[in-house]
């Protein structure tokens, strides 16, 4: 076993056949505070080598396994966080020893990656919470569960320990479809919405721009959920809204689900140059100052407003609100304006 640890891994025995061995082990109780942990983290595991079946190294996570098997799972202390912390100010909303909401601003890529290596929002939350942090597979790391996309803003929650990690992991999962999730955006649209209502697609790569996302037929990609309800119009065109403010609810997260959605529907987000590129022309329908709004703010027009959660140690149920960053207040005053 791949280990730099003196401590003696977890010891666990299969009752039946036929489960795969990162779901064994997610499920497990244990009094160790090094357990329970995500399932997304117990795979991690087993692929960097910490885990023995029959006293044998497993590295695949997906292994079914037979009646009597013995997993063993090593657990390495954390060590420093790759990548380091730095010096960047938070908007924390709401922090505890489990966790803490931010209040993420626009422009700040929340994971490093190509291209983005510093300058995170991991990168701040490292520095923030220094040695509260705990992590596993030999890294000390905040346990992000959902992200935003750069050019989003608004609320984002945060574990600080496995514990709550795995807490938060499996509501966030759940969409809330039959937990206490809750998640509300607000998105400034192109054109006149109606009331509410509902779309419910697949979402998949785009087969022509592997950068974009694109609306599959149901059974392919993945499904996305995504209800709306209009809160305000702006403005008028041939008849019907030049702009609608629409709060957007999710019950489930795939990546630019909203942007998809609302393209999907004709109704690009403003802003939005990916998914909305062929209604730039309809900045010239705005009023002045709102074309000037528009301009300054150089991103879709997406907040996510509200985030609510059970905590996951607690128990407690916690809801947020964030209200519009300054260029999205802009741009709602601008468009008020006749």
């Amino acid at each position: 076993m791949n280990s730099n640890d003196d401590r003696p891994p977890h010891r666990f025995k299969a009752a039946e056949a036929g489960e795969r061995i990162d779901r064994f082990l997610a499920r497990q109780p244990s009094a160790d505070e090094a357990l329970p942990l995500s399932r997304t983290r117990i795979k991690a595991l087993i692929e960097a080598g910490h885990a023995l079946l029959d006293g044998e190294l497993v590295l695949d996570a997906g292994h079914i396994l037979k009646a009597g098997q013995v997993v063993c799972l090593n657990v390495p202390e954390p060590v420093a966080a790759e990548p380091q912390g730095e010096d960047i100010p938070l908007a924390v909303v709401y922090e505890d020893n489990d966790l803490l909401v931010i209040d993420k601003p626009v422009g700040r890529v929340v994971h490093p990656a190509a291209g983005h290596e510093h300058g995170t929002l991991v990168n701040a939350l490292i520095a923030h919470c220094g040695d509260t942090l705990s992590g596993v597979g030999g890294v000390r790391r905040p346990g992000i569960v959902h992200r935003l996309d750069k050019d989003t803003s608004g609320l984002l929650v945060v574990a600080k320990n496995d514990r709550a990690h795995q807490g938060l992991a499996a509501q966030f999962a759940d969409h809330g479809r039959t937990g206490p999730l809750e998640r509300a955006y607000l998105a400034f649209v192109w054109g006149g919405m109606r009331p509410h209502g509902t779309v419910e697609t697949g979402i998949d790569r785009s087969v022509r721009n592997r950068e974009k996302m694109a609306v599959v037929p149901l059974g392919r990609g993945r499904e996305a959920i995504t209800h709306y309800a209009r809160i305000e119009t702006f403005g008028e065109q041939a008849g019907q809204a030049l702009v609608s403010l629409v709060e957007c609810r999710l019950e489930t997260g795939r990546t630019h689900q909203i942007r998809v959605h609302m393209a999907h529907l004709g109704h690009p987000l403003l802003g939005d140059g990916v998914y909305g590129s062929g209604f730039k022309t309809k900045a010239a329908l705005l009023p002045e100052e709102a074309r000037k709004a528009l301009a300054v703010m150089d991103r879709q027009a997406l907040h996510a407003r509200l985030l609510g959660f059970e905590h996951p140690v607690s128990g407690e149920h916690l809801v947020f609100e964030s209200q519009l960053p300054a260029d999205l207040a802009a741009l709602a005053t601008a468009l008020r304006k006749k």
